[in-house]
C-alpha cells in the first residue's frame, strides 16, 4: 500500500518567507564553472543570493602549497572574484558573494546546507567508460547535506526541459514532491513522474509474458501513483504533469527517459549508518549515469 503525502508549504524562499540562498562549490574547473552558472540561473529564478564557495584542504595551508597571486597563478580569491564578475554580467540583478576557506570541502559544503535552498556541484563529464563519474567530494556532500544537492555536468543542460521525477510510492515522498512542484512552478515547466514496479515473486516467469497480467499490474501501479499526486496537483494547478508506471529497474528507466529533461529529481533516505553511500541504489546509479543535471532530495 502506498504511503500518501500531503502538500506542505512550498520549498522556495519567497513562498516560505525565509531568506535562503543557492550555494555553488567552485574550484575553477570546467565542471565547477558550469555548475556556478547553473546555480546563478537558479538563484536568479528564486530571487535569492548566490554564494560561491571554495574550500581548501587544511594540509594545503603551508607556504609550499600556496601558489603566488599572479596572472599565471591567481589566488582562489581572485578566481572567485573573476567568476562572480562573469556571472554578474549574465545576471545583473543577482546578489553574489564569494568565500574561500580552509577546511575539508565535504565539511565546508555540507555545513552550508542549513541556510541554503540547495547546493550545486560540478561532476565530471561522461568518458568512454560509463560509471563513477561523479567524484568523491560531490558524492560525499550529496550523502551528508540536509538540503537538495544538484550535480551538473559541463555542457549537458536543457533549461527549458520538463522535470523528470522518480517516485517510490511505497515510501514517504513529501519532500521530493514539494521540491519538484515548487521547482516546476518557478521554471514554468511541466513534470514527468515515473514509478517503476516489478512482478510479484508468486507470479512466476510463465505469467510474466501474459499481457493481461502486465496490464493489471500497470493499471494498479499507475492508480497508486495518481493517488499520491492528487493533493499536489490540486495545490499546483498551473503545473502540467504526466504520470507513468512501468516495469523494470527505476534507475535504468530514469537514465533512459531523462534525456532532454531539464532536471532529473530523485530522493535519498537519511540514514544514521556510517557504512555505504547513504543515498540508495537508484539515486546512486542515476547520479553516475544520467546525462542531465540531477537533484537529490533528502527524505525523512
Amino acid at each position: 500500500m502506498a504511503r500518501t503525502s500531503s502538500p506542505a508549504e512550498p520549498a522556495g524562499s519567497r513562498a516560505s518567507g525565509r531568506i535562503g540562498s543557492v550555494v555553488a562549490g567552485f574550484d575553477a574547473s570546467a565542471q565547477s564553472s558550469r555548475a556556478a552558472y547553473w546555480a546563478a540561473r537558479e538563484a536568479d529564478l528564486r530571487t535569492v543570493p548566490l554564494r560561491l564557495l571554495h574550500a581548501r584542504e587544511p594540509y594545503a595551508r603551508g607556504p609550499a602549497f600556496r601558489a603566488p597571486d599572479s596572472r599565471d597563478h591567481p589566488s582562489p580569491q581572485r578566481l572567485l572574484a573573476q567568476k562572480a564578475d562573469e556571472l554578474h554580467r549574465a545576471f545583473p540583478g543577482l546578489d553574489i558573494s564569494v568565500r574561500s576557506v580552509d577546511g575539508r570541502p565535504v565539511d565546508v559544503l555540507s555545513g552550508s546546507a542549513g541556510v541554503s535552498d540547495m547546493i550545486v556541484l560540478g561532476a565530471r563529464a561522461l568518458g568512454p567508460v560509463r560509471g563513477f563519474v561523479l567524484g568523491s567530494v560531490s558524492l560525499a556532500v550529496t550523502c551528508a547535506a540536509n538540503c537538495p544537492v544538484v550535480s551538473v555536468r559541463a555542457g549537458r543542460d536543457n533549461p527549458y526541459g520538463d522535470l523528470l521525477v522518480g517516485v517510490d510510492v511505497d515510501d514517504p515522498c513529501e519532500a521530493l514532491l514539494n521540491f519538484s512542484f515548487d521547482e516546476a512552478q518557478q521554471r514554468g515547466c511541466g513534470i514527468r513522474f515515473l514509478s517503476a514496479w516489478a512482478l510479484p515473486p508468486l507470479v512466476g516467469y510463465g505469467a510474466a509474458y501474459d499481457p493481461r497480467v502486465h496490464a493489471q499490474l500497470e493499471m494498479s501501479a499507475r492508480a497508486t501513483l495518481d493517488d499520491v499526486l492528487v493533493p499536489w496537483r490540486k495545490r499546483y494547478p498551473g503545473v502540467r504533469t504526466t504520470a507513468q508506471a512501468d516495469p523494470g529497474h527505476g534507475a535504468t528507466q530514469l537514465v533512459e527517459r531523462g534525456r532532454g529533461a531539464g532536471l532529473t529529481v530523485v530522493g535519498r533516505r537519511i540514514r544514521d549508518s556510517r557504512l555505504g553511500t547513504h543515498i540508495g541504489p537508484v539515486a546512486h546509479a542515476v547520479l553516475h549515469h544520467a546525462r542531465t543535471p540531477v537533484a537529490v532530495v533528502p527524505l525523512t
